[in-house]
């Protein structure tokens, strides 16, 4: 496979590029006199501590945009709170060159987040800006950052499947149209090469990737190896690295979700992926705390409890006659502890989670996936009663083999003791070659029930 065309020849364009950029919306977004309010009231920074700017003299509301001086140019900043006459920035970029008394200056007009098929195909950062050095974005309008609330009487209910060309979450786990699903792992256990297969497998019309507070040597990787060609034609790629600035890791999420609403409306199904959540609510951790927040259980603060429901519910069905957003967001488990607070947070919120182990990597299989720890809770709108009792019959053997899985390793395990066990035992090698799958081969929803079918009740297939 050839390699997808990244990036700029010379690092340095990309910068000069999204600065360009910066300062330009900036400059077309101030003080518009014929917007009603006239005069702008700015004001000048009196203090940086930490991640936090703040200003005296002038007058935002919560969530608006400043633009704040620095040594040769603008940096755009955002309203996370106030305290009397004082008002706290959070910058969206970095603060090199900031000085005392420098000038903040409200943004009376926000601009909104590109969008259009123009962006199918392209991988940008936060701001909106190309990362893949193929020109400007053709765009079609611009829609809010922070999407618009859905009636949710009027949201069409869950009844069809999504293939995801992976066997094991196609014929196990099904996943319905407009599902909100967890991916919870720890490192190393295969979650991006999984999110790849989706990317490259599914039946939606359109995949949007968030790739959220993630290394930056993981963008490309993802890009050019997991993604390759094939799912990158059809897919829009939204990358706000560890490296970039908590508010714009957050901004990076938003404006993948808004691109997903935005083609969602234009009545495709979209398949949304955000790796990771954790990122994203580690980034609201650090907003949070540096605006005065209490922690509370490992740290982070209340607005971050607030924050995952907002950015989850946008996701999922549309009114009628709209498309459709299903959503993989990625928990990062850490010390492969599934009760962290954030993974915990995100289960309540989410229609299933489907859990990826490391014992079972370690053993070679994969994708490794916990069946019997993973769960779908729109099976039974979209799943048959034979279906689901095929689903019930091979988790009971799964669940017979691991709990006497020592006993068998050391050969304590007598045959004849547990039917269950015994069954278990017999077909476990054809159980372990239907719960794995090749990266380069797709499993599409009709094959997969087949394969579980055969597996179940062999004697019925015929050769």
């Amino acid at each position: 496979m050839s390699p997808v065309a990244l990036p700029f020849a010379d690092p340095a364009d990309w910068l000069t590029a999204r600065n360009l950029r910066l300062a330009t919306r900036l400059d077309a977004t101030g003080p518009d006199p014929a917007a009603g309010r006239g005069l702008v009231r700015e004001g000048i920074l009196r203090r940086a501590v930490g991640l936090t700017l703040e200003a005296v003299g002038c007058e935002a509301p919560m969530g608006a945009t400043c633009k704040v001086e620095v040594d040769g140019g603008w940096v755009e900043a955002e309203v996370v709170g106030f305290a009397g006459d004082r008002t706290s920035l959070m910058p969206s970029a970095e603060t090199h060159g900031l000085l005392p008394n420098a000038r903040v200056v409200p943004v009376l007009r926000r601009g909104g987040v590109e969008v259009g098929e123009g962006l199918l195909g392209r991988v940008i950062d936060s701001d909106g800006v190309p990362l893949d050095g193929k020109g400007p974005i053709r765009a079609e309008g611009s829609v809010g950052m922070a999407g618009v609330s859905i009636n949710p009487l009027a949201r069409e209910p869950i009844i069809q499947p999504l293939d995801v060309g992976v066997r094991a979450i196609n014929a196990l786990l099904p996943i319905g149209r407009g599902q909100r699903v967890g991916l919870f792992a720890g490192s190393g256990v295969g979650k991006s090469t999984l999110l790849g297969m989706m990317t490259r497998f599914t039946a939606a019309d359109v995949i949007v990737v968030g790739l959220i507070g993630e290394r930056g040597r993981e963008v490309r990787d993802f890009v050019e190896s997991t993604l390759g060609e094939e799912g990158l034609r059809r897919a829009v790629v939204v990358a706000a690295p560890a490296d970039r600035p908590p508010l714009a890791r957050l901004h990076g999420a938003y404006r993948a979700t808004a691109i997903a609403e935005w083609f969602r409306d234009q009545g495709l199904n979209v398949l949304l992926l955000m790796d990771s959540l954790t990122r994203f609510a580690q980034a609201q951790r650090e907003i949070g705390l540096s605006v005065g927040e209490p922690p509370t259980t490992r740290g982070y603060p209340p607005s971050v409890f607030a924050k995952l429901p907002a950015l989850v519910e946008r996701a999922g069905n549309g009114a009628a006659g709209r498309g459709s957003i299903t959503a993989f967001y990625t928990v990062l488990t850490e010390g492969d502890d599934p009760q962290d607070p954030i993974a915990d947070a995100a289960r309540a919120i989410l229609d299933g989670h489907i859990l990826l182990s490391r014992r079972i990597a370690d053993a070679g299989l994969y994708p490794a996936i916990d069946v019997e720890s993973s769960v779908s809770r729109v099976v039974t709108e979209i799943a048959d009663d034979t279906w689901r009792l095929r689903i019930r019959s091979l988790k009971r053997l799964i669940s017979a083999y691991t709990a006497n899985r020592d006993l068998i390793a050391i050969g304590a395990y007598q045959r004849g003791a547990d039917p269950a066990v015994d069954e278990a035992l017999a077909r476990w090698p054809e159980i372990v070659e239907f719960l794995g799958q090749d990266i380069a081969h797709a499993a599409d929803l009709n094959h997969s029930r087949e394969a579980l079918e055969r597996l179940l009740h062999p004697e019925d297939s015929t050769a």
